[in-house]
């Protein structure tokens, strides 16, 4: 059996270029390649990146891929957060895993969140109105109704300045994890801040000291036991909320892009504001996470020698999954450089859409708060359709050599 073909050297790193490049750095060396397959190495590990969907069930197989010590300490001390369920495997991440699916069932589940969601919109809204000649930007806006909105709902007690601040650090969480300065210092003095905060928080809860609400996501991390039966200690237990909080902060980045694709596409906001069944504002939701970028890829260690189209990976090989490229990839999907809602109706396969990961949540590594994102896009891309807005002249450009992007402006708009 062959081992890799044209084996990565030490002179073939491409940190940098990956870096320089952003979004575009991935799907050009697939192009590039004859097989669909990319060698090269990252931070100096041999690094083979896959596409399609025999890749999507090949590095979703826990006997091929493994997270334990895949994500370097810069994307742990900046997104994820050490300890983070993201590092585990096995029964262990089953069990922690499962501590985030109980939070999704019954009335205090999703709905119970869209709903502290749309309350939290509407104030915001209202706040709008009463200065209408004021621009207000929208990303900004959106991830400050989301952080309260989810704090609301997990049962942590946040002001409204408390709120404003914690939505600014899970933002820098999020923006600095891919690069290097002053970003990833913020981010790093973010996280920091917010898992001592939190850990205060869990301890005072189980002394008694602070009440959490009966099942809320405080009072389930707070009480959870792992695999090896033991509580998690304070700073895990924060780590966990913040898993649960930033992510959710995370969806301005989809509530902007929307509102980008309304303006670039007008034609769709008078249909979203009639759409009674709500059938067209998933498809929109849907297709704003494939069209437009917020994640390149993702990563694991391959947890033995594989065999990969009939080559050997070493074990220990960096393996990625190729997220934006497959998202744009013609063998997939018809015309993929348009935005169209309808092509998920039209019989487009949703298990080619991969944005927050692939695989089946509850068994393995897919994010199981994925259902929250589509939720709460989709309500709040009816909200944004049902405004009207002027948008005054700013840059949208949208660098794909910047991991995560954005509208250079965040999208000002004002209430017409």
């Amino acid at each position: 059996m062959p081992t890799l073909k044209n084996p990565p050297s030490v002179w073939t790193d491409g940190t940098l270029s990956l870096l320089a490049q952003g979004y575009a750095w991935l799907p050009d060396h697939m192009r590039a390649s004859a097989d669909g397959t990319v060698r090269t190495r990252l931070l100096g590990r041999r690094t083979v990146a896959l596409r399609g969907p025999e890749a999507v069930a090949f590095f979703y197989d826990e006997q091929h891929v493994q997270r334990r010590a895949a994500l370097p300490d810069p994307v742990l001390d900046t997104l994820f957060g050490q300890g983070a369920v993201h590092t585990l495997d096995g029964l262990a991440h089953r069990v922690r895993k499962a501590m985030f699916l109980s939070l999704l069932k019954d009335d205090k589940g999703i709905e119970a969140l869209r709903e502290h969601v749309l309350l939290r919109w509407r104030e915001a809204v209202g706040r709008w109105r009463e200065e209408p000649e004021e621009s207000v930007v929208l990303f900004d806006e959106t991830a400050r109704v989301l952080a309260l909105a989810v704090c609301d709902w997990t049962g942590v007690p946040v002001t409204g300045a408390g709120g404003a601040q914690l939505a600014r650090d899970c933002v820098a969480m999020v923006d600095g994890f891919a690069t290097a300065g002053p970003r990833h210092l913020r981010a790093r003095h973010a996280r920091k801040r917010q898992e001592e905060a939190l850990g205060r928080l869990v301890a005072r809860v189980r002394e008694q000291r602070e009440t959490a609400p009966d099942g809320s996501a405080l009072d389930v991390v707070a009480r959870h036991r792992d695999a090896d039966g033991a509580v998690l200690d304070p700073r895990p237990a924060a780590v966990e909320l913040l898993n649960i909080i930033r992510p959710t902060v995370a969806i301005a980045w989809f509530v902007t892009f929307a509102a980008h694709a309304l303006h670039r596409w007008p034609e769709h906001r008078g249909p979203l504001r009639g759409d009674a069944s709500g059938h067209l504002a998933t498809g929109f939701a849907h297709e704003v996470r494939r069209f437009y970028p917020f994640a390149p890829f993702v990563g694991g260690l391959a947890a033995r020698d594989l065999q990969w189209r009939g080559e050997i990976v070493p074990a220990g090989t960096l393996l990625l999954l190729d997220l934006y490229g497959q998202h744009h990839d013609p063998q997939l999907w018809a015309h993929p450089y348009r935005f169209d809602p309808h092509r998920y109706a039209a019989g487009e396969s949703l298990r080619h859409l991969i944005p927050q990961g692939g695989g089946d949540a509850a068994e393995g590594h897919r994010c199981p708060g994925e259902e929250i994102t589509v939720t709460l896009l989709t309500a709040l891309v009816t909200e944004v359709a049902g405004l009207d807005v002027d948008v005054p002249d700013q840059d949208l450009t949208i660098p794909l050599s910047r991991m995560p992007t954005l509208p250079r402006s965040g999208f000002r708009l004002r209430l017409a």
